[in-house]
C-alpha cells in the first residue's frame, strides 16, 4: 500500500470530518468549551469508539498548542492543581469501561450524556463564588471519568467554572486550559490501554485545515462578541446531536 492510499479518505467522510471539526474549533474558541461535546458523537457514526474518542484528544491537544496564547496566564491556578490531578484519577477509571463498550453502547452513551448535560448547563447562570480545593479535586475526577470513557471531560468542569467564574476572558482561559491538560492525561491513558491505532492520525490532514479556520474564526468573533448570547444556541446544537445519535443507536444498533 502506497502512502497516497494510506491516507485516502472517502469524499462523504473527509466532508464530516471538516464541518464537524470546524464548527467545533469555533464554538470552542468562541466559548471556551463544546469541542469534544460536537466531534465526538460526529466520529462515532463512521470511527470505532476508540478512534473516535483518540482523534478528539489528539484534535484537543492540537487546538491548545494552536492556541495557547488565548488563554495561557489568564486562568487561575489555584484551583487548576486538584482539578488536573483529579481528572488523572478519573481518566484512568473512564478507560477501562470505554475498553466494555460495543459500538452501538458508546453512542447511546454519549448521546445521554450529552443530552443530559447540556440541559444541566443550560439551567446555571454564570456566578462568582468562592472555590475550594476539595470542589476542585471532585469536579476533576468526574471530568476524569467523561474523559476517559469518552473523550468528554467538559461539563463537570463546565458547572464548576460557570458556578465560580463570572468574567468571560477568565472563564474561558481556565476551560482551555483544563481541556488541554486533559488531552494530554487522555491520550497517555489510551496509549497504556492499547486503544491508539492509525486511523485517527490518517484523518489529520482533513481535520487540522479545519480546525486551524473554525479556531481563527471563534477568536474573531469572541473578540468582537463576546459575551453570554452564545449559551442558547450551543445548548440547543449539542442537544440535537445527542438526541441524534441516541437514536441511532437505539433504531440502527
Amino acid at each position: 500500500m502506497d502512502i497516497a492510499q494510506l491516507f485516502a479518505v472517502p469524499a462523504e467522510q473527509a466532508l464530516l470530518v471538516a464541518a464537524s471539526v470546524g464548527l467545533a474549533a469555533l464554538i470552542r474558541a468562541f466559548t471556551g468549551f463544546g469541542f469534544a461535546m460536537l466531534v465526538v458523537p460526529a466520529f462515532s457514526f463512521f470511527l470505532t469508539p476508540g478512534d473516535a474518542v483518540v482523534l478528539s484528544a489528539v484534535l484537543a491537544l492540537l487546538l491548545g498548542l494552536l492556541s495557547y496564547r488565548s488563554w495561557w496566564g489568564l486562568f487561575p491556578v489555584a484551583p487548576a492543581k486538584p482539578m488536573v490531578a483529579g481528572s488523572v484519577i478519573g481518566t484512568a477509571i473512564g478507560v477501562w469501561f470505554l475498553a466494555s463498550l460495543s459500538v452501538a453502547e458508546f453512542q447511546l452513551w454519549i448521546g445521554i450524556s450529552v443530552v443530559i448535560a447540556s440541559l444541566v448547563l443550560a439551567r446555571f447562570v454564570p456566578s462568582e463564588r468562592a472555590a475550594s480545593s476539595p470542589a476542585a479535586l471532585a469536579t476533576g475526577v468526574a471530568s476524569g471519568l467523561m474523559n476517559g470513557a469518552f473523550a468528554i471531560p467538559g461539563p463537570p468542569v463546565i458547572l464548576y467554572v460557570v458556578a465560580t467564574l463570572s468574567e468571560p476572558v477568565k472563564s474561558r482561559a481556565f476551560l482551555m486550559m483544563f481541556f488541554w491538560c486533559s488531552s494530554v492525561v487522555s491520550l497517555v491513558m489510551f496509549g497504556a490501554a492499547g486503544l491508539i491505532s492509525p486511523r485517527p492520525f490518517q484523518l489529520l490532514w482533513v481535520a487540522l485545515p479545519a480546525m486551524w479556520l473554525g479556531n481563527q474564526a471563534g477568536n474573531w468573533a469572541f473578540a468582537r462578541y463576546a459575551g453570554a448570547a452564545y449559551r442558547p444556541f450551543v445548548m440547543g446544537l449539542c442537544i440535537l446531536i445527542g438526541l441524534s445519535i441516541s437514536a441511532k443507536a437505539l433504531i440502527w444498533g
